[in-house]
């Protein structure tokens, strides 16, 4: 007779495994994986410490505890995410969204509470669009990316949180912004320096999208594209907001500041580290 693998015996050796691994959060992701192969939440797994497993069942969790031991992302494995308390699709076409993202909602919202129109630049999964609309039901939202297949999977999140009739997707260069008006452009664009791309972590470098990272030799390229457009782009005292990557900030505020934009401001995210810049068009 084999060995026998209850759930608290699987969790134990998954969460030393991954921590052999170098895997941060190990016993979460071991209590994420099994969750979702029993298809229960991680209270279910508190409950039924003792339950063996079918070999179904087992087959299924060695299967993406392998995958995890190779850095893959475990939000690949799930299929999702949570961003702004909405469940998000994730596959390798999208960035995984942040929480630290959640800062530029946050800013998005304060800055933009009567915007009508907004423009989401490179929106990867659509989770800042998502959540935007979802939090704004006056307002439409136009969200561009480059590539088709995660503009595939934003409006699938559209469509899961019921928003996509207030969002337009659209196939389109952040470098040719769309020559409308918006009272609103937020943007979490591509910003690691091209030599830093080696140094991520793997989980980061060998599968998150090199199109989504690549901010260009010195990580400002997208930065430029979006300040020279702005006042073509915003209606006057509308808002440019972008995500910024650690030591970032006074570049991109001088980019602001010399394409003529106002007002323009840091906002740092809940770990004191320096995430959003905005400026308004006068």
């Amino acid at each position: 007779m084999g060995e026998v693998w209850t759930v608290l015996k699987l969790l134990d050796w998954t969460a030393a495994y991954f921590r052999e691994k170098g895997i941060a959060g190990s016993r979460l992701e071991a209590e994420l994986l099994l969750s979702n192969t029993l298809g229960c939440d991680r209270v279910g797994l508190y409950l039924r410490f003792d339950q063996p497993l079918e070999p179904g069942e087992l087959t299924d969790f060695r299967h993406k505890v392998a995958r995890r031991g190779r850095r893959e992302p475990v939000q690949y494995i799930l299929g999702w995410t949570e961003f702004w308390s909405l469940p998000i699709k994730v596959t390798p076409d999208v960035l995984i969204p942040r929480a630290d993202t959640e800062v530029l909602v946050e800013e998005a919202l304060t800055r933009g509470s009567r915007a009508e129109r907004i423009l989401d630049v490179g929106t990867g999964s659509g989770a800042v669009a998502v959540a935007l609309a979802h939090e704004l039901p006056g307002a439409r939202i136009t969200a561009i990316d480059l590539s088709p297949a995660a503009l595939a999977v934003a409006e699938e999140n559209a469509c899961e949180n019921q928003v996509e009739e207030r969002i337009r997707f659209l196939e389109k260069d952040l470098a040719r912004l769309p020559r409308d008006a918006y009272d609103l452009i937020v943007s979490n664009p591509p910003y690691i320096r091209q030599d830093e791309l080696p140094g991520l972590m793997p989980e980061v470098r060998d599968y998150e999208p090199l199109q989504a990272l690549d901010g260009g030799p010195d990580g400002l390229e997208n930065y430029r594209h979006l300040a020279r457009q702005a006042a073509a782009c915003l209606l006057a005292g509308g808002w440019l907001l972008v995500e910024i990557g650690q030591g970032q900030e006074e570049q991109v505020k001088k980019l602001f500041t010399d394409s003529g934009l106002s007002e323009v401001y840091l906002r740092c995210d809940y770990a004191g580290i320096p995430r959003v810049v905005g400026g308004k068009k006068t």
